[in-house]
């Protein structure tokens, strides 16, 4: 008899969501940190893509979650507020309260890099250094949240593992490098009419992000090893479970081909033969735009497909008895 899925599409959405707009927000707060905080520059361009695209994956994905796991019937339309009147120490609960912070946090940080923003006009300067501050800690929070909310189920063995939620983290800011630099390949103008150039500035911080997202890739492939092996070494259930993404495996087409080939490798490949001239010979790092979104593209898809075998797996591999 086949297991029964409970947690769909919805869910695998929301957690890929949800990581996709924690990784955008820590990457924007990070550049624009790093970058000084001024109102001009490669750090603040990318700070500026990355808030505006942060609050609405992680939102899109609340409402799905909601959808997914709420009550629907006349009269129960906002049960959900329920997780709201009991704190506990439990997952949802900490999520609920959570995802209810970044969400406020993002919008206010995004807020401040609209052009004299109303009621804040120049205060809005002076306010977003703080708020990109406090944006870091909640990014990564709910970034890590995402795996911590599946590796709190000690009855599926293959989401009991220290490791996912640091595998969840570093395909959180992956995925939100990717976003950056799709958004700025699609929306930035180009240099000149003709469309055939861009500037030295739109060069430096793709440099910046590609570079970034190379390191995140790479430690990614790491984490996948350590994630495998942790269970692997492991013996009973555990062990057990982790065989579905092994060779011969139910998931295991999707998770080496569309994670770690398509996802991982493929970019990765991509971004090194574009980051090596630059980084050994100085020569220019000028990667056409349709590079620049085919990579990201397929980043994003290896994010997803990353939430998609887990949360399949952990439910066809389980549950046990504890």
């Amino acid at each position: 008899m086949a297991p029964e899925i409970f947690w769909g599409l919805p869910v695998i959405l929301y957690l890929f969501l949800a990581g996709l707009g924690a990784g955008a927000l820590t990457v924007s707060s990070s550049a624009l940190l790093r970058g000084g905080g001024g109102e001009s520059g490669i750090h603040f361009d990318i700070a500026r893509y990355g808030a505006f695209l942060a609050p609405l994956p992680v939102m899109v994905g609340c409402g799905l979650l909601v959808f997914e796991l709420g009550s629907f019937h006349v009269g129960d339309w906002f049960k959900w507020l329920n997780l709201y009147k009991t704190i506990t120490l439990s997952p949802m609960s900490i999520g609920t309260w959570l995802l209810t912070f970044f969400i406020l946090t993002s919008l206010a940080y995004a807020y401040t890099f609209l052009p004299n923003p109303p009621v804040l006009g120049d205060k809005a300067v002076r306010l977003r250094r703080p708020i990109a501050w406090l944006s870091i800690p909640l990014g990564i929070g709910v970034a890590v949240y995402t795996g911590v909310l599946l590796g709190a189920m000690p009855s599926r063995p293959f989401w009991n593992s220290p490791v996912l939620a640091l595998l969840f983290l570093l395909s959180s800011l992956s995925t939100g490098v990717a976003l950056i630099l799709l958004a700025r390949a699609i929306l930035t103008p180009r240099a000149e009419k003709s469309g055939t150039a861009d500037t030295p500035q739109y060069h430096a911080s793709g440099y910046i992000l590609t570079a970034s997202d190379l390191l995140l890739l790479g430690i990614e492939l790491v984490i996948v090893f350590l994630f495998i092996m942790f269970a692997y070494l492991a013996v009973g259930d555990v062990r057990h479970a982790i065989e579905v993404i092994l060779a011969g495996g139910n998931l295991a087409t999707l998770f080496w081909l569309g994670f770690v080939g398509v996802g991982l490798l493929a970019p990765a490949a991509v971004e090194l033969y574009y980051i090596v001239p630059r980084l050994l010979f100085h020569r220019e790092f000028a990667p056409p735009r349709g590079v620049e979104i085919a990579v990201s593209a397929v980043v994003l898809v290896g994010g997803f497909m990353l939430r998609y075998v887990v949360v399949i797996a952990g439910q066809i591999t389980g549950p046990v008895g504890v």
